[in-house]
């Protein structure tokens, strides 16, 4: 496959260029943070990078600017940003090491089983509803913990048993999406 350059600098594929560049911007402002303001421009960066992720399957969607880069970049820009806020997180409240486990073991999946089936010719037509929902609530959540790291421990607790809810449900209902490319296989 041969990449033009209307392709690499599609504007949905710049977006997720952006939100690449503001993993290590966001991990240096919150590991490095020393203020309340600190937080709020560490939270601020995560809204930024979800508001990028938006808008990019949205514009690459209404103005048909999906590529096949643009599939590779997009999740791989989703899921290393998932990572860095967990990672940041994990050293500010105990039990994100649950989430971390959660989100390890349900990216695995996707990715071997992705890989299994990409192999055989078939593969997921995107995202699902309930990992858009998954994701939502993970960046809702996190944004909170990250925009607000004097909340209660309890509301924080909340927060992170809601996300891992949602992390299971979508992990649990992506198994039957993948039985199915399975037995077509």
């Amino acid at each position: 496959m041969r990449l033009t350059r209307k392709e690499i600098f599609s504007i949905p594929n710049i977006l997720s260029y952006i939100r690449l560049i503001l993993i290590p911007i966001f991990v240096f402002i919150y590991i490095t943070a020393e203020s309340a303001h600190d937080y709020y421009v560490a939270a601020i960066i995560i809204l930024f990078s979800g508001l990028t992720d938006m808008l990019d399957g949205l514009i690459a969607r209404r103005f048909n600017q999906i590529t096949e880069l643009g599939k590779t970049v997009d999740p791989v820009a989703d899921k290393l940003t998932q990572a860095a806020i967990v990672g940041c997180l994990m050293f500010r409240y105990y039990y994100m090491w649950v989430l971390v486990v959660l989100l390890v073991i349900k990216e695995l999946f996707m990715g071997i089983n992705g890989l299994i089936l990409l192999k055989r010719g078939k593969k997921l037509d995107g995202a699902m509803w309930f990992g858009k929902v998954s994701t939502a609530v993970f960046y809702a959540a996190t944004f909170i913990l990250i925009g607000f790291p004097e909340i209660h421990p309890h509301a924080a607790s909340i927060l992170m048993l809601i996300t891992g809810i949602f992390l299971g449900l979508a992990f649990i209902l992506y198994i039957p999406e993948f039985m199915r490319l399975y037995r077509r296989t």
